[in-house]
């Protein structure tokens, strides 16, 4: 079965009808009956536990509500479709799905279903066409391992889908980068591994990907089921990292459908922190005066790349380790936050390494210039009074060789992460010329005195790449697509602070 035409068969489908309007409409129509399908595929191998442990398995979802029960296409004429369908879909499976009774003893496993449907939409019209695009899901088998392998490659396409629906660079965080920073970091069975914008899931299922071969005893599978907790605010990406997981054997995903940022720092206590968190924090925004509050005065930075920094440092257990992806923005910012929060992280962590990533590792999405800090929730050994950190290293990971950039076409690989890789555990200063260093290390005196400008090993200057007429054409396109969206947002909001009706023409 090709990836491509999975994902593009159900697409053409849905353009055809008139209640579907845009990609993104189009994705969250098609994650949902992933979810349930795949939902119902983990609830087939809970009802085998069952049977084999001589209990009886309750599924939360009515039992006419059920995938199997409504969506297969036995070819016997019996499967609904049209109005019939439709009207099961809209008045039956939805508000029974958003309005399911969920109690204290509810385990999270069947509260997960609730969640995940409660701001998704249904919107196709047609019910001879959401037959359609039902019956093609219906064809991947989710309790087959060649399938479940495809899937991840469906996956990987509707996350494509949304950075091209107006969404670029919130969700999707290149497979090879969150599997580079784990390694790096090294979970273990018996630690929490974190993210606290998990988007869909990639450094959560690149951790459990790097877990799974240490599983060896029913203990260890235990320990594998609660290695990773998340939070997403967008309900999307949230139906997708629920999805995400469960297609890597997580019974129960602890995934929370929250804003990371809405709680107090100071409410935080060991309970709620973790021993190792990946983390890509979203970047190029702002946040809201209540979000700010929720900070100490002197670290309420307006950016939101800003206060992830702080909030991890808040979450991360004594002796734990953390991988970030910052923007270029956080290296060389020396206002008065920024500058408090450098600080903050050079006297409370050890910041060991900071690595510069090519400028075009999220192209064609975003050509913000990004980076990876490094650092351990402890003080290194001969760091000077008041610090944790002793020095920090800094290394530029350079385009391989025969690349001038990223693309869709040529991603970043893991293999790419070589260089960086034979220079971890064998440190030594490069430079190439005078004014070009590839890896340097620098006290954590140099760095204080320089005001915490961590804007060091940087990128030689170059000329600037001209593309073809075609490819300067599409870039703008997407480039103002991405503006106009950012418009519109801004602009509902202020309609809706003046309490001013949207018109829908």
């Amino acid at each position: 079965m090709a990836v491509n035409s999975v994902v593009k068969r159900i697409q053409n489908i849905m353009r055809q009808d008139a209640g579907v309007n845009g990609d993104a409409q189009r994705i969250e129509q098609m994650v949902w009956m992933f979810f349930l399908k795949v939902y119902d595929t983990q609830e087939e191998t809970w009802e085998c536990t069952a049977c084999m442990e001589h209990r009886i398995f309750r599924s939360i979802i009515p039992e006419e509500l059920r995938w199997r029960n409504w969506a297969i296409d036995e070819k016997d004429g019996k499967a609904l479709t049209g109005e019939a369908l439709l009207q099961l879909v809209n008045e039956k499976l939805f508000p029974t799905l958003k309005n399911l009774e969920i109690t204290i003893d509810t385990p999270r496993s069947q509260s997960i279903v609730k969640d995940v449907f409660a701001d998704i939409n249904q919107y196709m019209k047609s019910g001879i066409l959401l037959r359609q695009v039902i019956n093609v899901i219906n064809e991947i088998e989710f309790d087959d391992a060649q399938d479940r392998h495809l899937f991840g490659d469906i996956y990987e396409g509707i996350l494509k889908g949304l950075q091209s629906a107006g969404n670029a660079g919130e969700f999707y965080t290149p497979r090879a980068l969150t599997d580079f920073i784990v390694e790096m970091l090294r979970p273990q069975l018996g630690e929490t591994f974190g993210d606290f914008t998990s988007g869909t899931g990639g450094f959560l299922t690149s951790a459990l990907k790097y877990l799974k071969p240490q599983v060896n005893t029913a203990e260890d599978i235990e320990r594998y089921q609660h290695a990773v907790i998340g939070q997403e605010w967008k309900p999307l990406p949230y139906l997708l990292s629920i999805t995400n997981l469960l297609l890597h054997d997580i019974e129960a995903p602890d995934i929370i459908h929250c804003d990371s940022l809405g709680t107090k720092m100071s409410d935080f206590t060991d309970k709620h922190r973790v021993d190792v968190i990946g983390m890509n924090p979203p970047y190029g925004g702002s946040t809201d005066a209540s979000a700010k509050s929720n900070f100490p005065k002197d670290l309420q930075s307006s950016e939101t790349a800003d206060l992830f920094i702080v909030l991890i440092m808040y979450r991360l257990r004594v002796n734990g380790r953390a991988g970030v992806i910052v923007p270029d923005g956080f290296l060389f910012g020396t206002d008065g936050a920024k500058l408090a929060i450098k600080t903050k992280l050079l006297r409370e962590c050890n910041l060991h390494t900071v690595v510069r990533l090519p400028g075009s590792i999220f192209s064609p999405y975003t050509s913000i210039a990004t980076n990876i800090l490094f650092f351990n929730k402890e003080r290194a050994e001969g760091a000077p009074p008041g610090y944790a950190t002793k020095e920090s290293w800094f290394y530029r990971l350079d385009m391989p060789e025969g690349y001038k950039h990223f693309s869709k076409t040529k991603p970043m690989r893991l293999e790419h992460f070589a260089p960086l890789k034979a220079w971890w555990n064998n440190r030594k200063e490069i430079v190439l010329e005078e004014g070009n260093e590839v890896s340097r290390c620098f006290s954590v005196k140099e760095l204080i005195d320089s005001n915490c400008n961590f804007d060091r090993c940087k990128f030689p200057q170059e000329d600037e790449e001209i593309l073809p007429p075609a490819e300067l054409l599409a870039d703008y396109f997407k480039q103002r697509k991405a503006i106009d969206h950012e418009i519109d947002k801004t602009l509902a909001e202020v309609q809706r602070i003046l309490g001013i009706e949207v018109r829908k023409d």
